[in-house]
């Protein structure tokens, strides 16, 4: 999934999606946003939706890159058995 390019679109009915470029896949992500919250949001919506996909990548890397730390043993670190 990393080579993939990635494009976020409006579909005009209400929904933003994260897809696969150029293919015709499931979106990967969906936002809707509800009549209130788009009154809130004016003509803003899409940037806002771009900005929650990006935070969720984001917190998804630093999630994984984590994740990785805690798997891989300290070199450095003294061996406890019990």
């Amino acid at each position: 999934m990393s080579d993939t390019i990635m494009e976020i679109v409006d579909l005009g009915d209400g929904q933003i999606v994260l897809q696969r470029s150029g293919e015709d896949a499931e979106p990967l992500v969906t936002i809707r946003f509800s009549d209130e919250a788009n009154v809130y949001l004016m003509d803003h919506g899409l940037e806002v939706a771009k900005a929650m996909i990006q935070a969720g990548i984001q917190t998804a890397a630093a999630l994984a890159d984590a994740s990785e730390e805690e798997s891989e043993p300290a070199l450095d670190a003294p061996r406890i058995l019990h």
